[in-house]
């Protein structure tokens, strides 16, 4: 009887009991997704590394809104905006944000003001008090993974430690969820990483290596590991560094990313000097050290504290399979990469009609423009030219920005040219003989392809003026410029990317090479590569707000006035000198006009393809 009655209790609790269990678990579960959440941008529970002795490093407040929280709930996932460092520049601040940002979101700069200039403690009262906001510059993709915002440079009294909010979202100040407070200066810090083969390559700003020359990498340690290091906790992988030149260097992966490259996915990467101690310098091995540790030898540590400071970095390293990719029909025999600076009006010219002498592959490494650019390029690409636009937001980085490209186009391309877009490729002896002109540089390169000796074909330069033009041609700068000095000046290069030195090396008209590999001067009266250089004052008074080269002094710095890489009589003031327009002008040249327009003109209309391009 008992048993019947235990039974017939089980019968009856069994589905209440069930019922209890499951709704505890989705109570549970609830509650573990939105501590998630919270986690994901709390600063509570942070992975920590080696620490990176950062510039600046103040206070903050949240911007979890409360406005993120409801459409969460309400199937419209919006995470808080996630800064990951900030960079800043010259004339504007850099933010590296790692939370996707989508293309109708408008976002402000959310400034704090701080007590005094001293402690940098920025002011804790209320939501109105002490907080400013502006609009962002910019908001761009910058290699997958990572967002790009331009906020203004903050203004005095206010810190450098800059938020982002989404417009319209309330702002919450009782939790905090930047994982990084960090500014960086950009005068000395770790910008840029890639993976190539069993090494990294890192670009450095501030090493103060000596320009055009090789350094001895035994100098350099590379420090890889995960979280900010903004304290000293943690583990990292060091390893010692094969070669370095300029702001280059280049390190051996540890032996755990090497064997797993595929799971190597946002890894923080930065440049120890190693410098010289007391006595014979310590190698460092290639091994895990750990912080904090007892067992380290603190006699050692303290000898080399000074010399094995990390730089301060924002680099990470992604296993890109768009960086490794190989074409399944083979590479692609011409290729080339440019850096520019608010030039979209000359890019549709510049490809296409380099385009038609058989470049096929095209790597625009974008320098912080906000001329439109991008729907330039879009429109290129729709009409089938094979454009890619790399933003690069490091200002000064020429050099090391074609030594990221040459990384970049080796898998895709046998040869890559690195020249600007106000300079044209053009062969005199076919012009004159009436020979055909279409796909001739492709041609060309093609030669040499094979050789086991030639590495980079060089072509030299003919500077052409303002052509007594005061306004910019209509038709386009090769056929509205006929004027030029009577000397060349400088050359460009063509190379084949996977036969360059190990360091990258180059003074952006040409590359080192590596060793038992050499250049082709090819003669002027075959090949001469027509540069732009002096166009009328509306365009070229832009030279002055800023120039990419690392090694080349800006306009406005009154510094090597006798250089080929300034005007001549041209002083340090955007102020257009008397007859600009009659300037460098020595020879009438009319070669490229003439070839251009027998080739390329429309024959009924005389348009080129450029001119219906911007139509």
């Amino acid at each position: 009887m008992d048993s019947e009655q235990r039974r017939k209790r089980k019968r009856i609790y069994r589905p209440y009991s069930r019922a209890q269990f499951l709704s505890v678990r989705s109570l549970i579960l609830c509650l573990s997704f939105l501590v998630f959440l919270l986690f994901l941008s709390s600063d509570r529970f942070p992975i920590r590394t080696v620490s990176f002795h950062p510039v600046l490093t103040v206070p903050s407040f949240s911007i979890l809104s409360k406005s993120s929280l409801h459409d969460s709930f309400h199937g419209k996932l919006r995470l808080p905006l996630r800064v990951e460092d900030r960079v800043l520049f010259p004339d504007h601040l850099l933010l590296l944000v790692s939370t996707k940002i989508a293309q109708d979101d408008k976002l402000d700069c959310v400034y704090y003001k701080v007590l005094n200039d001293s402690s940098a403690e920025i002011l804790e009262e209320s939501k109105d008090k002490g907080i400013i906001h502006q609009g962002v510059l910019s908001i761009e993709e910058y290699d997958g993974f990572t967002w790009i915002v331009r906020c203004p440079i903050p203004p005095q009294n206010y810190s450098a430690d800059v938020a982002l909010r989404r417009r319209g979202d309330g702002v919450d100040y009782s939790w905090s969820l930047r994982r990084n407070q960090t500014v960086h200066s950009w005068d000395r810090m770790v910008y840029e990483a890639a993976f190539d083969g069993k090494t990294a390559v890192l670009f450095v700003k501030g090493l103060n290596l000596r320009p055009h020359k090789e350094s001895d990498p035994i100098q350099f340690r590379c420090q890889f590991g995960l979280g900010n290091w903004d304290k000293d906790e943690g583990f990292v992988l060091t390893t010692e560094a094969v070669a370095a030149a300029q702001e280059v260097v280049r390190c051996a992966l540890p032996r755990s990313i090497r064997n797993n490259p595929d799971k190597a996915q946002g890894i923080r990467v930065t440049v120890v000097h190693a410098g010289e101690s007391d006595g014979e310098p310590e190698p460092m091995p290639s091994a895990v050290r750990i912080h904090n540790s007892r067992s380290l030898d603190n006699r050692r540590n303290q000898r080399r504290h000074k010399e094995n400071v990390p730089m301060p970095s924002v680099a990470k390293l992604y296993n890109s399979k768009s960086y490794q990719k190989k074409r399944k029909r083979g590479k692609y025999q011409l290729c080339a990469c440019t850096m520019l600076w608010n030039q979209a009006p000359a890019l549709q010219e510049w490809i296409m009609y380099h385009a038609w002498l058989g470049v096929e592959r095209w790597f625009v490494y974008d320098n912080n423009s906000d001329d439109a650019i991008q729907e330039v390029i879009e429109e290129l690409d729709f009409q089938d030219y094979n454009v890619s636009r790399h933003t690069w937001p490091w200002i000064k980085t020429q050099e090391a920005g074609f030594s990221h490209c040459a990384l970049r186009a080796r898998n895709e391309c046998k040869w890559v040219g690195f020249f600007d877009v106000d300079e044209f490729y053009y062969f005199p002896r076919h012009h004159r003989s009436g020979l055909p002109g279409q796909n001739l540089l492709r041609s060309l390169v093609a030669n040499y392809s094979s050789s086991r000796t030639i590495a980079e074909i060089r072509t030299d330069c003919h500077s052409f003026g303002p052509s007594g033009l005061s306004s910019p041609p209509l038709q386009g700068v090769t056929v509205g410029y006929t004027c030029r000095l009577q000397s060349p000046e400088r050359h460009k290069s063509i190379v084949r990317p996977d036969l360059l030195d190990k360091t990258l090396l180059n003074v952006v008209h040409h590359f080192q090479l590596r060793k038992g590999f050499t250049h082709l001067n090819v003669p002027e009266s075959s090949i001469i590569v027509n540069h732009y250089k002096y166009q009328v004052w509306e365009t070229f008074r832009a030279k002055f707000f800023r120039r990419v080269a690392t090694y080349v002094v800006d306009w406005q710095e009154n510094q090597n006035q006798g250089s080929k890489d300034r005007a001549p009589g041209l002083g340090t003031e955007a102020i257009e000198p008397p007859n600009w327009r009659l300037q460098f002008c020595e020879v009438w040249d009319t070669g490229l006009r003439d070839f251009i327009l027998t080739n390329l003109a429309d024959p009924s209309t005389g348009s080129l393809p450029w001119e219906k391009a911007i139509l």
